[in-house]
This record gives structure tokens, C-alpha cells and sequence, in this order.
């Protein structure tokens, strides 16, 4: 009975059919909630995984594999990883903020800063295109890489790769000040 449920399941998902999803929350989303509140021990935080985890199976079903693993087990590395995700995003935002009585951002001195450096937007328009959608999300839109592997439909590896690349092409043109800092942004 399981495994015919399973399948059924599993087509009207791939079929882009919407009962699909309320039968795979019906019977996992309880389950898949108490894995995200187990990696996160927040209830707000697990229901935002538990989201995010149901929109990712919806767009990704069709690489799902029933010879490699089970539906259950596949729904449980993907919410588990989202939830991971989740954790280092928050923290790594909480680690990000800025106090700015102790900060020291706002005593750059007038010699620290070059007119060359003032264009960065416009030098990142001189990249190919694919580096310029990765700067720009993370530079410009303030994303996290998470969020502009998201946000893109890109793999993390891919963004990561990309900025790389894309910091690379801007060292030649900014002889690596600039460049250094915005390294140290993200």
C-alpha cells in the first residue's frame, strides 16, 4: 500500500499536479517538520525549512531516482540540508551585523579612498554576463551565496565558482584593493 502510494505521488508530482503536493504533505509533512525542528530547535525556522524543502522537491522531482533511494529517504537528505543551510544563513547574518558604535567602517580616511574605485558597478558591467548576475546578487542585492544559488536556480558550487572568477576578472582591473574588500564583504 505504501509503495503504490508512493508512486502515485510521485507521478502527480512529475505530472506538475497540485494533489500531488497535498498528499506528500499530508503523509511526510509531519515528519519532515520534526527534522527540520530537530536541525534547528526553532519552530518559526523549521517552518520555513519545511517550505523551502516542498517548493525544492516540486521543481526538482524529476531528478528524483526510486533506484537510488526510497521517496522518504530522498525528502529527508533535502529537508535536513535545507535546514543546515538555514542554520549557517542565520548565523552567518547574525555574525554580519555591524555595531556601529565599535565599528570603524565610517572613519575611512579621505586618502583611502581612490577615484578609480568608485566605479565598481560599471567595471562589473564589463564582465560576462554570468559573472555579473552572481556579483550583483551578492554585492548588490545583498544576498547570501545560499540565497543567490536559490534565487538563480544555480548550484551553490556554480555561484561559488563564478565569484571566484568574477573577483579574479576585477583584481586585473583594480590592482586588488578594491577587490580584497569585497572578498571581505560576503
Amino acid at each position: 500500500m505504501a509503495e503504490l502510494l508512493e508512486k502515485h505521488i510521485i507521478q502527480l508530482l512529475r505530472d506538475q499536479d497540485e494533489k500531488g503536493m497535498s498528499l506528500l504533505y499530508e503523509y511526510y509533512g509531519d515528519t519532515l517538520f520534526g527534522v527540520a525542528l530537530k536541525v534547528t530547535k526553532d519552530e518559526d525556522l523549521a517552518k520555513d525549512v519545511l517550505q523551502e524543502s516542498l517548493i525544492k522537491v516540486w521543481r526538482k522531482i524529476n531528478s528524483y531516482d526510486p533506484k537510488k533511494a526510497k521517496l522518504f529517504t530522498w525528502l529527508f537528505r533535502i529537508t535536513r540540508n535545507t535546514a543546515i543551510d538555514k542554520i549557517r544563513s542565520v548565523n552567518t547574518k547574525s555574525e554580519q551585523e555591524i555595531q556601529v558604535e565599535v565599528s570603524n567602517v565610517y572613519s575611512v580616511g579621505v586618502n583611502s579612498i581612490r577615484p578609480e574605485h568608485l566605479d565598481v558597478k560599471q567595471h562589473i558591467d564589463s564582465l560576462d554576463e554570468k559573472y555579473q548576475v552572481v556579483l550583483d546578487a551578492l554585492f548588490f542585492k545583498g544576498m547570501t551565496q545560499q540565497e543567490a544559488s536559490e534565487a538563480l536556480d544555480m548550484p551553490l558550487g556554480t555561484v561559488k565558482s563564478r565569484l571566484k572568477i568574477g573577483l579574479r576578472e576585477l583584481r586585473k582591473i583594480f590592482n586588488a584593493p578594491i577587490v580584497l574588500l569585497l572578498m571581505f564583504w560576503i
